[in-house]
């Protein structure tokens, strides 16, 4: 599955405020109400399911990179965002690193195998380091995106 069939491209976060894990993810959910992939009525419910998931085990991956995630009845399909913390955030990733670079990715729990095959791209990406250090270098959303699409057509 490609990003290009998942993250919300208005939602892309290419200068994240949030200064901890609970904040990033909200902006990342509010980024995508304001991108209206998900109702403001869902917006509490999905940050709360993304935070329950947190305190299973981190999604601080390390090299800089998280990918919190969850599946919640309030979303439609599969989907997700991008965002970029030039300040860096505490994660508890697994390299006790500071994150950098986040993936939200949130699902309908009827839909786990998009939601395997959406992670599947996102850790493929994040494994090539040309492409994660891009990623986190990008300025604007646009650069981000042609990341992505770059992403995309190489990993296929």
């Amino acid at each position: 599955m490609k990003f290009s069939a998942f993250i919300i491209q208005d939602a892309i976060i290419p200068d994240l405020k949030g200064t901890s894990a609970r904040a990033a993810i909200d902006e990342m959910v509010q980024g995508l109400v304001a991108a209206k992939a998900i109702r403001e009525k869902q917006r509490r419910l999905i940050v709360d399911a993304v935070m329950r998931r947190e305190k299973k085990g981190t999604t601080g991956f390390g090299n800089g990179v998280a990918i919190p995630h969850a599946k919640h009845e309030g979303v439609r399909g599969v989907m997700g965002t991008v965002a970029i913390s030039h300040q860096g955030l505490d994660f508890a990733a697994l390299d006790r690193q500071p994150v950098h670079l986040l993936f939200l990715l949130l699902s309908n729990p009827e839909e786990p195998e998009a939601h395997l095959k959406a992670m599947e791209h996102i850790f493929r990406c994040i494994k090539n380091d040309t492409l994660r250090r891009f990623m986190c270098q990008a300025a604007a959303r646009e650069d981000l995106l042609d990341v992505l699409h770059e992403a995309d057509e190489e990993l296929g």
